[in-house]
């Protein structure tokens, strides 16, 4: 099904007060079933991409090296939002690789959990580079690092050879290649590589494939452990809770979502054209619950105001 309307997410108080468009595809077995808008557009993936970026930590015998555990690698594909235990456990990881926090090259950043920033600022402690949301991801590019005997400084450049194996990871997960390419830079600092809506729906697909041991492992432990991979309230841990089948879920900044739904072989990506976060949730929600996969009801979600009563909603418009 080719549907050349985006998605259309309205936010409404009296009367609508914002539209957001978002391109969508669904890829099953590597193959386009259903799309909405420009699924050929690009989109940067951002951090909706991290499930396909830790296959090296599984791939390269790093993670059965290490005995790294199922919370272990939820994290490393996670955009935690540093709450205690998120902090706990990556530091944990890292003493076990002989390594401390200031191994991290992902920079400093304050957790993107409001509580869990206060609760730093409130102890009068600062912020360092383990609050950022990605030091589970450079966790794992650390590990790999330690098990291939790679100096581990430098990882998160394009040339050093556990960057390669990202990339070259992505670039089978796809079906395209970046040799051409020249990456942007992430938030955590390491290359990122543009590709259409289509592709980055194609990648994630490919983690339900039958008989992958790598593969089914990402999607099995994002399903169990969608708190490691977020928290407290985010909209990976709601959706999973409201889930029908097992699904890995998967946000990326400026407005980007991703699903694999393991028994259907199904990858799903969203993108919201203007980055719109609250919009692409909205969007897989609508996809989700459109196939069944999902038993809320997602067409609507409350606006909430400071006093705590609903004045408005976001909602997918009539498709």
């Amino acid at each position: 099904m080719a549907n050349n309307e985006a998605i259309q997410v309205e936010l409404t108080r009296s009367a609508i007060e914002s539209v957001h468009l978002v391109d969508a595809a669904i890829v099953i077995d590597g193959e386009v079933t259903a799309t909405w808008g420009n699924a050929a557009a690009p989109v940067i993936p951002r951090s909706a991409i991290k499930s396909i970026q830790a296959l090296p930590l599984l791939e390269s015998g790093a993670a059965e090296a290490f005995d790294v555990t199922d919370v272990e690698l939820a994290l490393a594909m996670a955009s935690h939002s540093g709450e205690p235990e998120h902090i706990e456990a990556v530091e944990a990881w890292l003493h076990r690789l002989d390594l401390t926090r200031d191994d991290l090259e992902c920079g400093v950043d304050r957790p993107i959990g409001l509580s869990a920033a206060d609760e730093v600022l409130r102890s009068g402690r600062v912020f360092e580079r383990i609050h950022n949301c990605c030091s589970g991801k450079h966790a794992g590019f650390l590990t790999v690092a330690r098990h291939l005997g790679i100096d581990p400084t430098g990882y998160i450049e394009p040339n050093h050879p556990v960057q390669g194996l990202v990339v070259d990871a992505v670039a089978s997960a796809t079906e395209l290649s970046f040799a051409e390419q020249i990456p942007g830079i992430d938030g955590c600092g390491i290359p990122t590589y543009s590709m259409p809506v289509s592709a980055l729906a194609r990648a994630i697909g490919s983690l339900t494939t039958p008989h992958d041991a790598s593969r089914q492992r990402i999607v099995e432990t994002g399903n169990a452990h969608p708190w490691w991979v977020s928290g407290t309230g985010r909209h990976e841990v709601t959706l999973i809770e409201a889930s029908n089948e097992p699904m890995m879920l998967k946000t990326g900044a400026e407005g980007v979502f991703v699903a694999a739904l393991n028994d259907r072989r199904m990858g799903i990506a969203c993108k919201a054209r203007d980055g719109a976060t609250r919009a692409a949730e909205v969007a897989i929600s609508w996809i989700l619950h459109e196939l069944g996969a999902i038993s809320s009801d997602p067409l609507v979600r409350p606006i909430v105001n400071k006093a705590g009563d609903h004045v408005g909603q976001q909602r997918v418009a009539a498709q």
